[in-house]
Formats: structure tokens, C-alpha cells, sequence
């Protein structure tokens, strides 16, 4: 009986020593996560709850030479999803495929493919602002939106090859977007936020760095002249089923390019489907052969070293030069006869530059030409310019001096040829070429005789005379000079006999030069004469420029 007495009393105290431990437990449990584990438990909560969120910034903008828009950037959205408490119903799933413009199987492989523990995962980038609200409407638990910004531009194809284009995080991918990167984009800001457990911003706690905004970028090109050399590129490459064209409009006193324009042209706001070489800017990257377009620097050769002067006899006769085991002849197997300097350039006669140029020592048109800047950059700065290039030592090898003398064994790009005719037009100033709007002419050297490069304009002028190769280049009410050229375009086996360069460089107004025009159209069909191609287009783009700066007539 003692014992049944006893057993009551023993379980209470052992249910009473039970719960004592217990207590004790949680006490110390409380002191080793509110005292000891303080610390951590609180950054593991923040962890959780507090983000670092990037802020956007404003990529800056490009301009043309009169402040009008190339390149803008617009805000938009990108929608991402949190991978680990997301959640959509089937019919939130259909109408969220509808919005963003998805077929049910892309979006799935999307939502549920391999994410593993990822918490943050696209869906889609770059959307209209008016569509990532109608994606938050759905209440689709763990998608959001975050702000971003879109490059837009204006001119569309007008200017690709110029301006370039950036990529989906808005870098420059191609040309000046490219060449300016680190001053046109800004630098992203950072924010501290709260979020809740669906991720959801509930609070800004602070600023912890501001965005900077990119920089403007102003350039030399006018938005106008641009338009208008590329109406008149595509309408002629179109016209003679051309392979491609360039043109380049460049100011003889600042060394600025006024425009540039290519075909074939892509449409930077939409790149889907657009072959890769349609991106390059073929003005600056692409070489070829100048034919014709470089007798003017072998008789400016010629004339500087002062054997020869432009009313000097050359005898052509009889109309083919032999060289070595090679002939020369003029266009058509004309023969020429007896010609003066002047007549050489006017009528493009390959016997009589050459002659000249074999008369000289064999390094003398090598180093003129290196002087120019042949085989060297423009300085311009645009990405995957062409040096182009030039011979080695023409010691023993006359007939590649020869060629030389009439644009084969060297080449060059539009740009680079545009350069060096405004030699010449300038009084023999080789300038630096700028994309870039200048507040001051560059500094530049003296690579000519002023003497001989006013006496190769007055020269190149007699071209567009009657009786000369490039008639049709003529403008009414403004004095011009130019050289036609027409080129074999060179082959894996050597050189197309169907396959032609057409091309026309000129100068005006005369009188007072302003602008340098170089044309260059590839394989066209049918007709395929400089004079006949290329020179119309130089006359419509040079007039129609002139009259758009302002420049006054100089001719009645």
C-alpha cells in the first residue's frame, strides 16, 4: 500500500524535472540566438530580406552636326521571374503567352527549364513599358518588371553604318556607338530595398551609389547631306544592279565627314535576319584598287619632282607602252598621239602617266604616295578601319611601277582616298579625319607644294571639261574638278575581265574648295565607266550639298 503511495509522488516530480529541463532548454535557447547568435541570425534575416538593386542609367545621346537626334535611348521593361515561388494558373499561363507574343512552348521551356535553384531567370527583355504592366495585371505570384533602357534610331537605315547599334544591355556592338562606348554609357546606380517574401519592394532603405548619366556625343555629319547621298547611292546601285556602293562627302577645311553612306543597308531598330556583312561600313573597312582616281598623285608626283611640268609633251605613240614582257595600253586601245601633262590626266591616258612616272627614281612615287597617307589610317577612330596598302621596293620591278602609276598594285579605301584628294584641295594640308563635330580645324601638316596642289586642281578641272572623262560630273552654277576611275576588280585567280569598279572623285566649288565627294560602285551592270556610273552621282550629291551648307555660287 506504501508503495502505491509513493509511485504518485515520484511521477510528479519526475514531470516536474521533465519540464524544468524544458524550461531550461528554451531559455538557453533564447540566450544563444537573442545574445550570442544575435549577429548572425540578423544578417541572415536582412540576407533575406534586403536586396541590392540596380538603378538604370540614360545612355547619352547622338546628335548630328546641328543638334538633330541619330541615337536615343527609351525606357522599357524587362520581365523576369523568380523561379522558386512562381506560380500561374492556365489561364494566367495562356494570357501571359498573348502578351508577350510567345507560342505556349517557347514560354514553358522558359518558365520550367533547366533553372535549377536560380532565382532570378528573363522571360523577356525590352518591352514596351504599356506591356509589362499589362504582365504585373495578371497577379502572376514570383513575375516582376524592372526598368531599362532601349537604344532607338531615328534614321533608321539612312545612318547604320555610320552611328552602329548597341546590344540588348545597351553596349556598343558596331561604329561610333562602338568607338564612343565609354563616354555615351552611363554608369548603373545601386539602391538598398527591402523586399518581402515574394519578392516584392516594400521599402527603399537608401541610395548606396546614384546613376550617372552617358555622355552626348555631337557629330560632323549633317543629317541632311546624309539623307541625301543615300538616296542617290541606292538609287543608282539599284539602277545598274550593283553589288554594293559607297560615298563619302568629307569638308576639305576641317577634315569632318559631312556624310557616309553604303548599300546594300540594314535597318539598325530590327536586326532579325540581316546577313553579318551587311554591317560594316564599307567606307571605311573595305579595300579596293583606285584605277584612274590615283593618275592625280602620280602627276603631282611628277611635278614636284620637277621634270615635269602640266604643259610638258608626252608621246603616247603608238598607243601600247611595253614594259618587261607586259603592255600597256590606253581605254578602248586608243591612240592618244602626242598629249601635254594636263591632256594625260583630262583624256586618263595609262601610257602617258606611266611614262612620266618610269622617267622618275623608282622609290619617288612609293614615298610621295606614303607622304599623302596611303597604306596608313585617317585617324578617324572608327572600329576595323582599312590602312589599305602599298608595294614593297620597285627597284627592279618597273611594270608594278607602272600599274602603280594608274591605281593597280595598291590599295585604299573611300575614305582614305577622300583624305588625300583634300590635299589637294586644301593647298597640300593632310588633315586627320573627324566623325566628331569640331570646334576648331585639326592641326595639320603640309605633305604638298602648295604650287603643285593649286596646279593639280586647275588640272583635275579640265576633266570635266568637253573632251574629258568626266563631263558628266559638271554642276551648274559652281566650278568643280574630279577624276573618273574604273577599275578590274580582283579575283582568287586574278582579275575579273566582266567585273569593274566604278568611281568619281571631286572637288568644289573651285574657286574656294569645300568639299571632297568620292563615289565607289561595285560590279555594276551594263554600263560600268566611271564617267558614265559614278560621275552623275558625285554631280547630284556635290550640288545638292553645297546648296544645303550655304555655299554661294561661284560660276554663272
Amino acid at each position: 500500500m506504501a508503495d502505491k503511495e509513493k509511485f504518485p509522488v515520484v511521477r510528479f516530480y519526475f514531470i516536474i524535472t521533465i519540464l524544468l529541463l524544458a524550461l531550461l532548454g528554451l531559455i538557453v535557447r533564447i540566450i544563444d540566438l537573442g545574445v550570442i547568435e544575435r549577429n548572425f541570425l540578423v544578417k541572415q534575416g536582412a540576407a533575406r530580406s534586403i536586396r541590392e538593386i540596380t538603378i538604370p542609367s540614360h545612355r547619352g545621346m547622338i546628335v548630328d552636326r546641328n543638334g538633330e537626334p541619330l541615337a536615343v535611348s527609351a525606357l522599357v521593361a524587362s520581365i523576369w521571374i523568380n523561379p522558386q515561388i512562381f506560380e500561374i494558373t492556365q489561364s494566367q499561363f495562356t494570357k501571359l503567352a498573348k502578351i508577350l507574343a510567345y507560342k505556349s512552348s517557347v514560354l514553358k521551356e522558359k518558365v520550367y527549364g533547366d533553372n535549377g535553384d536560380k532565382e532570378f531567370v528573363y522571360l523577356k527583355r525590352g518591352v514596351p513599358p504599356e506591356v509589362a504592366k499589362q504582365v504585373l495585371n495578371l497577379n502572376i505570384r514570383g513575375v516582376f518588371s524592372q526598368n531599362e533602357y532601349k537604344r532607338y534610331y531615328p534614321e533608321a537605315e539612312v545612318m547604320a553604318h555610320v552611328i552602329g547599334f548597341t546590344n540588348i544591355d545597351d553596349d556598343g556592338q558596331e561604329g561610333l556607338e562602338l568607338a564612343y562606348q565609354s563616354w555615351l554609357k552611363g554608369i548603373p546606380g545601386k539602391m538598398r530595398v527591402l523586399k518581402d517574401r515574394l519578392g516584392n519592394i516594400i521599402e527603399n532603405l537608401a541610395i548606396i551609389r546614384k546613376p550617372q548619366e552617358g555622355q552626348n556625343l555631337m557629330l560632323s555629319l549633317d543629317r541632311r547631306v546624309q539623307y541625301l547621298a543615300y538616296r542617290e547611292l541606292k538609287d543608282t546601285v539599284e539602277k545598274y544592279k550593283a553589288d554594293s556602293g559607297s560615298i563619302v562627302v568629307l569638308d576639305v577645311k576641317t577634315g569632318e565627314v559631312i556624310a557616309m553612306v553604303n548599300q546594300p543597308s540594314y535597318n539598325p531598330n530590327n536586326r532579325n535576319s540581316v546577313p553579318i556583312n551587311y554591317f560594316r561600313n564599307r567606307a571605311v573597312t573595305d579595300l579596293f584598287e583606285p584605277g584612274s582616281t590615283m593618275k592625280a598623285f602620280s602627276i603631282a608626283c611628277a611635278l614636284a619632282n620637277g621634270k615635269f611640268q602640266p604643259t610638258t609633251i608626252i608621246n603616247t605613240n603608238p598607243g601600247v607602252l611595253k614594259i618587261d614582257d607586259h603592255q600597256v595600253y590606253d581605254d578602248e586601245h586608243l591612240n592618244n598621239g602626242i598629249l601635254t601633262v594636263t591632256e594625260v590626266l583630262k583624256k586618263s591616258s595609262n601610257i602617258g602617266v606611266a611614262k612620266m612616272i618610269l622617267s622618275l627614281p623608282s622609290d619617288f612615287l612609293l614615298n610621295f604616295l606614303r607622304n599623302i597617307g596611303f597604306g596608313e589610317t585617317t585617324q578617324s577612330g572608327f572600329p576595323g578601319e582599312g590602312r589599305g596598302s602599298l608595294p614593297n621596293n620597285l627597284k627592279w620591278r618597273p611594270f608594278v611601277l607602272a600599274t602603280l602609276s594608274f591605281g593597280y598594285s595598291i590599295s585604299t579605301t573611300p575614305l582614305q582616298l577622300a583624305q588625300a584628294y583634300a590635299v589637294i584641295a586644301s593647298s597640300g594640308l593632310l588633315r586627320p579625319i573627324s566623325f566628331l563635330k569640331l570646334s576648331q580645324p585639326s592641326v595639320s601638316k603640309e605633305v604638298l607644294d602648295p604650287t603643285v596642289a593649286k596646279q593639280m586642281l586647275k588640272m583635275l578641272q579640265t576633266v570635266l571639261d568637253i573632251g574629258g572623262t568626266g563631263t558628266r560630273a559638271h554642276i551648274p552654277g559652281y566650278s568643280a574638278a574630279g577624276k573618273t576611275g574604273t577599275a578590274y576588280i580582283a579575283g582568287p585567280h586574278g582579275y575579273y575581265t566582266d567585273k569593274y569598279f566604278s568611281m568619281f572623285v571631286g572637288i568644289a566649288p573651285v574657286s574656294d574648295p569645300e568639299l571632297v565627294v568620292v563615289v565607289v560602285i561595285k560590279n555594276p551592270r551594263g554600263s560600268y565607266y566611271g564617267g558614265l556610273v559614278a560621275a552623275p552621282v558625285f554631280a547630284h550629291v556635290m550640288e545638292g550639298a553645297l546648296r544645303i551648307l550655304g555655299v554661294p555660287q561661284d560660276e554663272t
